[in-house]
């Protein structure tokens, strides 16, 4: 059986792996964020086995595999007196200050969690991280999203975090790169200052209450003034049209 595992690509042998394992339904039955995160984490190594390009097609793919997650996993971090990138987490980052600083992932579905928009705690929470994590820049800070992502073997297009449209236009300077990615929809100059609901009396994350679905929360707007139309999460027993 082990010979017909090392002749299958390495995305595989990670998967059967897993499944074996039965370390993905064990995280399912935990409560919580906890166990949920464990099982994207599971799901992005395979990922992460499907784009990995090994140096020596004649060697074992493997080996090089580990030795990649081994310089990746900070074990080998540069000296103190050498310039280096330092890789952590917005958690970790609490307390601490940079003269430059980047914030990766800035999408919606991602930083918030798609997870988090549906719950207006978990929301507050993520944005409360995203404050921390632009307060430790002390001279720059760059905000970056990806115009197309793969996650878990499946390509994505989500549009910039509500954390950075929540931020003042008049501080941000938006830098597009050159890039071949075909959006679904327009990325031109100016898409950071999308609907935020002018002129409704409305405000993204705010609670409102219906007389028949109950409390919910604005998650997004569509148009701005009497017109504009707004996404709200609604119970998960509310109907929905």
């Amino acid at each position: 059986m082990s010979g017909q595992l090392d002749e299958l690509p390495l995305h595989e042998q990670a998967d059967h792996a897993i499944e074996r394992s039965g370390l993905i339904e064990m995280h399912r039955r935990e409560k919580g964020e906890r166990g949920q995160a464990r099982v994207e984490n599971l799901e992005e190594l395979v990922g992460a086995c499907r784009n990995f390009e090994p140096e020596d097609k004649d060697q074992p793919i493997l080996p090089q595999f580990l030795d990649q997650v081994a310089l990746d996993s900070g074990d080998r971090q540069a000296d103190e007196d050498q310039d280096a990138v330092q890789l952590m987490t917005l958690h970790s980052a609490k307390g601490l200050e940079f003269p430059l600083v980047f914030l990766a992932g800035m999408e919606e579905n991602l930083f918030p969690h798609k997870m988090s928009l549906e719950e207006p705690g978990r929301l507050e929470e993520e944005r409360r991280l995203a404050y921390v994590g632009i307060t430790r820049a002390m001279q720059k800070l760059y905000l970056t999203f990806a115009e197309s992502r793969s996650i878990y073997g499946s390509e994505s297009f989500n549009s910039v975090s509500r954390f950075v449209r929540d931020i003042p236009k008049e501080v941000i300077e938006e830098v597009r790169l050159q890039s071949t990615v075909s959006r679904p929809t327009s990325y031109a100059r100016g898409a950071l200052s999308s609907d935020q609901g002018d002129d409704t009396g409305f405000a993204l994350g705010q609670g409102v209450n219906h007389q028949v679905y109950g409390e919910g929360v604005i998650l997004n707007f569509e148009g701005n003034g009497p017109r504009a139309r707004v996404h709200v999460a609604l119970p998960m027993w509310a109907p929905r049209y």
